[in-house]
């Protein structure tokens, strides 16, 4: 007589009726991970996929996260603070692991599984390169423990991360502190006219005091680590 072993059916795990599993699956599995790593808290770096290793901001970002990793490096030694992550793909997401790579230090990257089979960046650490089903699980872990946040020129990806953060922010689900980076005021600027949605009403003046806008390196390494919550 046929026995339903429900623990290991792969039918049933990949059912809807199993989705509960596979979404619960998406938070303990890098929770367990990232407490075994002793992993307190992270920066993390959106940006679009298209920029090559020749362009100024996938170079920028690599100094950036570079210079944040040997920070945390120097200032942090029992427990891993402040960790560099990424949405693990090429482009800015890839500069900001190759930056903490190059460093020594460690980084994180929070893949996402594809129809065109994009795969996770060669620099994330061992260990701690993640590929998700659901978006809302990995916009999850970019949120959960992050301390700071640089937003890179991008695309709707990079923008909906952006505007995601800024929701939660503004309706006060996030309710500590987050500096956020705009960096690139030639792109930002000439992208969204803040001041109209002030006109118009849709937000407040003070909304803007969510984010800055940075062109320097050093400005935002400056800004980011007196900013962020100890």
């Amino acid at each position: 007589m046929g026995k339903n072993r429900f623990y290991n059916d792969a039918k049933f795990l990949g059912s809807m009726s199993g989705r509960p599993l596979r979404v619960l699956s998406e938070y303990l599995g890098p929770l367990s991970i990232l407490q075994r790593n002793k992993i307190v808290d992270t920066i993390v770096f959106f940006g679009s996929a298209r920029f090559k290793s020749t362009d100024s901001y996938y170079r920028k970002a690599k100094e950036l996260s570079n210079k944040l990793t040997k920070w945390n490096m120097e200032n942090f030694t029992d427990e891993h603070r402040y960790v560099i992550t990424s949405g693990a793909g090429p482009g800015i997401m890839e500069a900001a692991n190759k930056g903490a790579h190059e460093a020594g230090g460690m980084s994180i990257g929070l893949g996402i599984s594809l129809p065109f089979e994009q795969t996770n960046n060669k620099w994330i650490t061992k260990g701690l390169n993640f590929v998700f089903h659901y978006f809302f699980m990995r916009k999850f872990w970019f949120i959960y423990k992050t301390k700071g946040i640089v937003v890179w020129p991008g695309g709707f990806g990079t923008l909906d991360e952006l505007f995601d953060v800024l929701t939660l922010l503004q309706c006060k689900k996030i309710t500590r502190k987050i500096p956020i980076i705009l960096f690139g005021s030639e792109f930002w600027n000439g992208l969204i006219n803040w001041e109209s949605m002030i006109k118009h009403g849709t937000i407040s003046r003070e909304d803007l005091d969510l984010f800055v806008i940075i062109d320097s390196v050093d400005d935002a390494f400056e800004y980011m680590i007196n900013n962020m919550q100890k």
